[in-house]
């Protein structure tokens, strides 16, 4: 029989908060990711390969600028670093998640008036290919939509522009609607993204407590807050993506079921947002896993909410199946035909690294460590007597299948949060970037995703946690003064 495992001591280096070598290996390894994405990029764009973006692997131009955002990012950066670390650990929670939206907001706008005003923000989603150039002509929404399926392919009188054509209808109608209540207009429009954006602060903090982990909820709070991926929530359409997609997560950890039939209306409209939000299933699925009451009720009703959303746009002419497969033919009508697979197929990890920060590797190493840790030590329980007796799986008698199930899902499920939702994202940006249909822009596109994989940083020694945060500010200030991003 197995000897019961032990408790070791955390390494010297995790307790004084020096670097790990194991953490200066993966960063490392993202260093030389990044590095060959820009060298192999310079060098097809050179050759006039069809990368279509001319920084790539981000999809942006190579324009070293400053502007008055710049002082006020460096403030908000090390307002956060300072007392806002050492406050995110001890100040009152609902406090918290106001000074945290307040403070990400601060963070995207200062980002963004780096670009100046009118390029930042007022002229960022007016473009021809924007959805903003598509709202004057919506005179009537439920001719839109009954109509919007013919429109998505290319080179037809009425195509769509390519962000309408590249979603689901749900994209548009969101800016229309802006524009039916006043706020129509490219500054109006921004402002609004960046507010939706920034509330990520709270939806994955309150997730996280919702499912019993609230020191990681403020562990991560800061790290949404210097998100590097701010220099494209500020501002752009995935901005609003990102923020409903988390809020509808978060509403699905609450409990009662109101908050399950609000969680699943948000995420049945999130899939009429974006095609690839059908992914999201993956994350709301761990949600309702690591719920500790009700999870079948919490599935229907969250269930029932997906559907209502989709029989209203079904009913209103829009079927959702039918416009994914217009977009796969539309997708390949323009750059996606001669964007490279077998550059973006990895060189996506590159653009994702900027947008979600070099501490990714070293919190999902982090993770990884903790939930093989975790695994092992499930191998073992006590008996009524207290002594240690193998679980199953392990060298005592084997239970029936019934029982062995039970045990497998509650060892899945005490990996906790803080491994399951990173886990969750991970195998879904895998499965976008396999998948050919995310070539290229997935620093904004990801976005939706990112959030989920930073769940990953309460893994980090506490020691460590400002240094990590600073290499996370510094990423998006030096994004965003080298380079001209678009989206």
């Amino acid at each position: 029989m197995r000897s019961a495992p032990t408790l070791r001591r955390a390494p010297a280096a995790d307790r004084t908060g020096a670097p790990n070598r194991g953490d200066l290996v993966v960063v490392a390894v993202e260093a030389t990711l990044l590095a060959a994405a820009v060298v192999v990029g310079l060098v097809l764009n050179r050759r006039g390969v069809g990368l279509h973006a001319d920084a790539a692997p981000l999809y942006a131009t190579w324009r070293p600028h400053v502007g008055w955002g710049t002082p006020l990012a460096v403030l908000v950066a090390l307002v956060v670093l300072g007392p806002g670390l050492r406050w995110a650990r001890t100040a009152r929670w609902g406090p918290l998640l106001g000074a945290g939206w307040l403070a990400a907001v601060a963070w995207t706008l200062a980002l963004a008036l780096v670009d100046g005003w009118s390029t930042g923000l007022a002229r960022r989603l007016t473009p021809q290919a924007e959805y903003l150039h598509e709202v004057p002509g919506v005179t009537d929404i439920p001719a839109m939509l009954a109509g919007f399926t013919d429109r998505i392919l290319d080179f037809q009188p009425d195509s769509w522009s390519t962000h309408t054509a590249g979603h689901p209808p749900g994209a548009l109608l969101v800016f229309v609607w802006l524009d039916r209540v006043g706020l129509g207009g490219g500054a109006a429009a921004a402002l609004c993204c960046v507010l939706v954006g920034a509330t990520v602060v709270v939806s994955v903090p309150v997730t996280l407590r919702a499912l019993g982990a609230g020191d990681a909820a403020r562990s991560v709070l800061p790290f949404l807050v210097l998100l590097p991926g701010a220099v494209w929530l500020g501002a752009s359409g995935d901005a609003v993506f990102t923020g409903v997609v988390a809020a509808g997560l978060a509403l699905l950890a609450v409990r009662g079921p109101a908050a399950a039939l609000a969680g699943g209306l948000l995420l049945g409209f999130a899939l009429h947002l974006s095609y690839g939000f059908v992914l999201v299933g993956a994350l709301a699925v761990t949600v309702l896993v690591l719920r500790r009451d009700r999870r079948g009720a919490a599935l229907f009703t969250a269930t029932a909410g997906v559907a209502a959303v989709t029989a209203v746009f079904v009913l209103a002419g829009f079927r959702w199946w039918e416009g994914y497969d217009r977009v796969v033919e539309r997708y390949y009508q323009g750059w996606a035909a001669d964007r490279p697979y077998a550059y973006w197929v990895w060189a996506n990890l590159a653009a994702l690294l900027l947008s979600a920060g070099p501490v990714l590797g070293p919190a999902l190493r982090r993770a990884a460590g903790a939930a093989r840790a975790s695994w092992r030590a499930g191998v073992y329980r006590s008996d009524p007597a207290g002594a240690v007796v193998a679980d199953a799986g392990g060298d005592g008698a084997p239970s029936s299948p019934g029982r062995a199930a039970g045990r497998l899902v509650g060892r899945v499920v005490a990996l906790g949060p803080t491994v399951l939702l990173p886990v969750a994202a991970a195998l879904v940006v895998a499965a976008a970037d396999l998948s050919g249909m995310s070539k290229a822009e997935v620093e904004r596109i990801w976005l939706p995703f990112a959030v989920w994989l930073l769940v990953a940083v309460a893994h980090l020694p506490a020691p460590a946690r400002r240094r990590w945060l600073a290499a996370q500010a510094l990423t998006a200030l030096l994004v965003n003064h080298l380079l001209l991003t678009v989206s």
